[in-house]
């Protein structure tokens, strides 16, 4: 079976060619969002992205022509929109057809540029050299906890450290995550006052280390903020926990400290819950046979879980790179898998019509239902109880217009409360689920839709993420909300580079480039400082079928993020190109941390 797909216009024109008469074929395949047929097939059936358009007979050798278009007016903007995992059923078989050639190619090589400083990301916050080298080139003798976590994490990236150099930690009273670092000729001295403190400075000496003699003089270096963060979606794709953990180490490189681990969305629950053991494993797989078709597939099966075994080691190999991760549970929208096993969970008398941004129904919970907080307190227990952070991720984004106004059990629930839209039931709704993340020890957080509702919303104790711009998060920021700056015009990372056909991602946000996560002031207003915890990457899975297709997406980018995290003064754009090619990373997330000043 020959098959190929190009970009049109606003159509995606697909060519199959049987190598022998097929009656009775269905196209099956995913894509960016939901699509339909205009010429070649009829539509057979759809869910979200999910397609399933019924051929005509086609004889053997002769090439038929499916034309498609997504709904909503989105028009493709490049390789990634085209159909994903695409085959055939054909008499209870399945005939896979070739996948356009997935994930963003190499890209060329930057533009040099003249760099004078140190070769780090980020930049250190005051460095006074003395103008002399130290010998230390084979590395450092390595004492406490700290320093041996880089140890480990240098084997991991086959670089050295470990060595001869003498290095003293001595405690000192500075910020958390701070360090002062004195190199001299005859030693190091490390000054921290916690484990982060001295942690980073192992990290500054490791990155040092890779360009010959270090330099003598002294590093004063702490965060502009506590919150520097990378988001990761399993839930679209399933990410091997080998990959995950070099996703935490590659943060770790770069200072980052917050991994926020989306591991639950209308797609998938990923995790493994001893008190719901059906949920992961009846969600975890999509495809056909499954509870759930072959969304955002790379072909007609996809999926895994994480056992807690795996959960507990990633988030041991976390803790040791100074990283805490903030688990996620979406509600009450993007729930399309809860909804689907947990029936219990929508009102069935419900008549409203309302669809998702990714073109589905009935996937957000209704909070009338008993069996709604029977099944959402049983979760939040369970992944308190197994992530140590202080934390839990409520979720609370892109609840659908006009959701619960058809149910007339939610419309009993809101006159009894005195509600009147959507917004106030949603926010009565996290609102009472934050409580119960309260009572549990843990702070709740969750996206910047949760300040909505005219009873306040989750309430002002509750750390708040601002996705859609900045607007929204300086918003929440000035009625009281402390706040976590993930714009998607600048830190979205699953958005193509740029607009040409041949790159790879979404678009709905722009493209963001390099250049993008740098032309931004996480706290445009001085008078907010206080409110602004901090900066966030983010990375989307919508389109990824393998693990290795992340690492062109989120480097060089995320060194743009690490920067605005950590150094008070925006990079300059020259030195942000100059020290990209000092950390490369291939297929395996592995760094390659050379430069050439």
């Amino acid at each position: 079976m020959d098959y190929a797909c190009r970009i049109d216009g606003d159509l995606l024109i697909c060519t199959l060619t049987p190598d022998r008469h097929l009656t009775g074929a269905v196209f099956c395949f995913s894509g960016m969002a939901p699509l339909a047929p205009v010429a070649g097939g009829k539509l057979q059936c759809s869910l979200g992205s999910y397609t399933e358009v019924a051929l005509p007979d086609m004889p053997a050798n002769r090439p038929h022509i499916v034309r498609l278009r997504y709904a909503g007016g989105y028009t493709p903007a490049n390789r990634a929109w085209m159909p994903l995992g695409p085959y055939l059923r054909h008499d209870n078989d399945v005939i896979r057809l070739p996948a356009t050639p997935a994930g963003r190619r190499a890209a060329k090589p930057l533009a040099p540029a003249c760099f004078d400083g140190l070769p780090l990301v980020p930049q250190p916050t005051q460095w006074t050299p003395t103008g002399a080298k130290t010998d230390a080139i084979d590395g450092f003798v390595v004492t406490g906890d700290a320093l041996t976590a880089v140890a480990s994490l240098a084997t991991r990236q086959k670089v050295p450290f470990d060595g001869t150099f003498p290095v003293e930690l001595i405690t000192q009273d500075l910020p958390t995550d701070a360090y002062r670092l004195t190199i001299d000729k005859d030693g190091i001295t490390i000054g921290a006052a916690s484990y982060g403190g001295q942690f980073y400075a192992g990290i500054t000496l490791l990155s040092l280390l890779q360009h010959g003699p270090l330099p003598c003089g002294e590093i004063l270096d702490q965060p502009r903020f506590g919150w520097r963060g990378q988001h990761l979606d399993t839930a679209r794709h399933y990410y091997e926990p080998g990959t995950i953990k070099a996703l935490l180490d590659l943060m770790a490189l770069l200072k980052l400290n917050r991994f926020h681990w989306h591991f639950a969305d209308d797609e998938a629950f990923r995790v493994a819950l001893d008190v719901l053991p059906e949920l992961a494993q009846k969600t975890a797989l999509r495809g056909e046979g499954q509870v759930l078709p072959a969304l955002f597939a790379g072909g007609p099966h996809e999926g895994g879980m994480y056992s807690r075994q795996a959960v507990r080691a990633i988030i041991d190999h976390a803790a040791s790179l100074n990283i805490e991760i903030l688990p996620e549970i979406e509600t009450p929208a993007h729930a399309l898998a809860l909804t689907t096993l947990y029936p219990e969970t929508r009102d069935p008398d419900d008549t409203g019509t309302e669809t998702s941004v990714q073109g589905y129904q009935r996937n957000a919970l209704n909070p009338a239902m008993p069996k709604t907080w029977d099944l959402l307190e049983t979760i939040i227990n369970d992944i308190c109880d197994l992530f140590p952070f202080g934390y839990v991720h409520l979720g609370c984004d892109e609840l659908p217009t006009d959701t619960w106004m058809g149910s007339p059990r939610a419309r009993a629930l809101m006159a009894e409360h005195g509600l009147e839209t959507t917004q106030d039931l949603q926010g009565w709704t996290i609102a009472k689920l934050a409580e119960f993340a309260t009572r549990k020890g843990k702070r709740p957080a969750a996206w910047e839709e949760a300040a909505q509702g005219s009873n306040g919303g989750i309430g002002r104790d509750a750390l708040l993420f601002s996705w859609t711009g900045q607007g929204a998060g300086l918003d929440a920021a000035r009625a009281g909300y402390d706040v976590v700056m993930t714009p998607a015009q600048h830190v979205y990372l699953d958005m193509a580079h740029t607009d040409d056909l041949d790159d790879w991602g979404a678009s709905w946000a722009g493209f963001v480039d390099l250049p993008d996560t740098i032309a931004w002031d996480p706290v445009p207003d001085p008078g907010l400082s206080d409110r602004i915890m901090g900066v966030q990457g983010a990375f989307w899975s919508e389109f990824t079928t393998q693990d290795s297709q992340i690492w062109p997406m989120l480097m060089p980018r995320m060194l743009g993020i690490a920067m605005m995290a950590w150094q008070i003064q925006r990079p300059e754009l020259d030195t942000l190109y100059a020290l990209s090619n000092c950390y490369q990373v291939d297929h395996r997330g592995r760094v390659t941390m050379g430069f050439d000043a």
